[in-house]
């Protein structure tokens, strides 16, 4: 192995860490806000990144070179919410500040970019990289985990705010929720097509677009 696979495998896995480690920090200090602390006692609410680790999605994945990952989740308990939080709604709440998380982090990482070619181009052979692999990586994050399929952040959005009338049909999909999810996780290496690349596309471009109209 060369000094260019180490380097590779680095500019992916130290921003995912990163990124990971806010997205579950931002389901921790949510539930906080809420009044569930049972992810601050347990030590999740934090930006230290080690008790969020997952030795396969935030270690072994990414320094093999999947440029994704993830960590352990958060623990929230919704009947510890205080009084005068719906518990649906709070479990929405708390299940979205992850990916919004993501992106807030892929927008300032890109406003940092688009300030860099503005500002400080001799900066961008350096910083340029890291920046960009930032962005992608959180886009990638927050669309991912936006998905209505059980168990990612999206499904328990779309539970929060499933109609009763629907409710059947949502709880026998839940029920193939894994089955589905990794269909679409396995669909661009058997069929050569990604289900959500047309969303984390549209994403990074206004996201791009956005930040580089701030940072003129």
């Amino acid at each position: 192995m060369d000094e260019n696979f180490f380097v590779s495998r680095i500019m992916i896995w130290i921003p995912l860490v990163f990124s990971l480690t806010v997205h579950e920090w931002a389901h921790a200090a949510s539930a906080a806000l809420l009044g569930d602390r049972t992810a601050e006692q347990q030590g999740r609410l934090t930006l230290n990144p080690l008790p969020h680790l997952d030795p396969v999605g935030t270690v072994l994945l990414p320094l093999i070179g999947v440029p994704f990952g993830w960590a352990k989740p958060v623990p929230v308990n919704p009947a510890r919410f205080r009084r005068g939080v719906n518990m649906r709604t709070g479990l929405v709440l708390t299940a979205a500040a992850g990916p919004a998380s993501n992106v807030v982090l892929a927008f300032v990482s890109s406003l940092a970019l688009a300030m860099l070619y503005t500002r400080a181009p001799h900066l961008l052979a350096t910083a340029g990289p890291v920046l960009q692999m930032m962005v992608f990586l959180n886009v990638l994050l927050a669309v991912f985990n936006m998905l209505p399929i059980p168990p990612l952040d999206g499904s328990r959005v779309a539970d929060g705010l499933m109609p009763n009338a629907w409710r059947p049909a949502w709880d026998a999909f839940a029920r193939l929720g894994p089955v589905v999810l990794a269909g679409v996780i396995l669909a661009p290496l058997l069929f050569g097509f990604s289900l959500f690349s047309w969303p984390l596309a549209l994403t990074q471009k206004w996201i791009y677009l956005l930040a580089g109209w701030l940072a003129a």
